[in-house]
């Protein structure tokens, strides 16, 4: 999968609110009401990135989820990334 450039990133990023380019990745912080809500909704994430074959950079402390996206074997954002972006928030906003 092809890199794509910053201006292609960022247009991207018009369409998902709070993700923002840093340090070669899009990331993106969630809070939840409390820990067994963060981890649920990590769960449900992971079993879709598991069939996206894409697995995000994450970490969770209590009710707090930082994502972090990026395609390793392609040095950077890729439209994978951006997809997978997409499907998690639309597991969060369920």
């Amino acid at each position: 999968m092809e890199k794509l450039s910053t201006n292609k990133i960022e247009e991207s990023l018009t369409t998902l609110k709070g993700w923002s380019l840093k340090e070669g990745m899009i990331e993106k912080t969630f809070t939840f009401k409390d820990f067994k809500e963060a981890f649920s909704t990590m769960t449900r994430i992971a079993f879709e990135c598991e069939q996206q074959n894409h697995h995000p950079n994450w970490e969770n402390v209590y009710n707090n989820l930082t994502i972090k996206l990026s395609t390793h074997d392609a040095g950077g954002v890729t439209q994978k990334d951006i997809d997978l972006a997409q499907t998690i928030e639309n597991i969060v906003n369920k």
